[in-house]
């Protein structure tokens, strides 16, 4: 058997060379494990909305954005069923629904014929006796029809102790029905002029759309005491570009084919809460003149002159 022992290890005593290569080893594993943590950190979005920062708010658009669809055409729906206009008006609403929607650009001449003939309808009539019908017609027909993706995304807005405004050109009285059912901090809308609570029909300013809105943002931010770097913005369409630039965290949701494209081309992030044929549906380019004629044909619905 001793002539096997050559096939037994031999304990050797570390050498200074060996120990040097022991803990260069060890040094190397240790850097690497050290690497492959920071980039995994690094690859993971930062906690957003931040907790706690009171001078970051959120504002969301509506029409496609929080709920599909248009507000005033559900709104309008449901001041139909209550005979508040008759079939004919019904009609013109749609076609002029449809027109924008197919159109996807904004006559002006067409759109102030619209809002002169709103305005003329909305006259006379009590702010307080449309507000109160769109409590009911939200249970009726918008509280179905809210994204639970974009609700969730408000939420944790609200949820991190910031505030969260809608921003659409629907009339305000509306919005703030929606804001309120919500939970959400209120609303900025188209504000057509009152006195006494009796609409006069006129609009103080413009409908609330695309510039407008951002106009609207920065004044309010400004009102608030909020970093617009530091606050979100969310929107389906092309034409609230201007307000998504204003701040620091821009969302295209359901985005429009343009609003699509921006945002790709600028890194904005996309969420996309549609799915199939409902996808197609919901994507022809919504909104470009539902919210340029808010104090327009879709403020004809919502305030129609009741038949006696």
């Amino acid at each position: 058997m001793a002539a096997l022992g050559w096939l037994t290890p031999r304990r050797r005593s570390a050498t200074a060379r060996s120990v040097l290569a022991g803990e260069a080893s060890a040094e190397a594993a240790r850097k690497s494990s050290q690497e492959a943590t920071a980039t995994a950190v690094s690859d993971v979005e930062p906690e957003f909305p931040v907790l706690g920062d009171e001078q970051a708010a959120a504002f969301f658009d509506l029409d496609n954005t929080v709920m599909q669809g248009a507000a005033l055409f559900h709104f309008g729906r449901g001041l139909y069923k209550r005979k508040f206009f008759e079939t004919r008006d019904l009609a013109r609403f749609a076609w002029q629904q449809a027109w924008f929607r197919l159109a996807g650009v904004e006559d002006p001449e067409h759109m102030q014929d619209a809002r002169d003939s709103a305005l003329s309808i909305v006259k006379g009539h009590r702010v307080a006796e449309l507000t109160s019908i769109g409590e009911e017609i939200y249970d009726e027909y918008m509280a179905e029809r809210i994204w639970p993706g974009t609700r969730a995304l408000a939420q944790a807005h609200l949820d991190a102790g910031q505030k969260v405004w809608l921003v659409t050109a629907a009339p305000v009285e509306i919005a703030q029905v929606i804001s309120r059912r919500l939970g959400l901090t209120g609303a900025l809308g188209t504000v057509a002029e009152s006195v006494d609570g009796v609409y006069t029909g006129k609009l103080v300013g413009e409908p609330l759309h695309g510039p407008a809105k951002a106009e609207a943002v920065r004044a309010l931010a400004a009102a608030e005491g909020l970093d617009l770097s530091r606050c979100a913005a969310y929107s389906d369409s092309h034409n609230d570009i201007p307000m998504l630039s204003l701040v620091g965290h821009p969302y295209a949701i359901n985005p429009d084919t343009k609003l699509r494209k921006h945002a790709r081309k600028l890194d904005w992030r996309l969420r996309d809460y549609r799915t199939g044929r409902k996808a197609a549906k919901v994507g022809i380019p919504a909104a470009a003149g539902v919210g340029a004629v808010a104090g327009g044909t879709a403020a004809a619905i919502a305030m129609h002159r009741r038949r006696r």
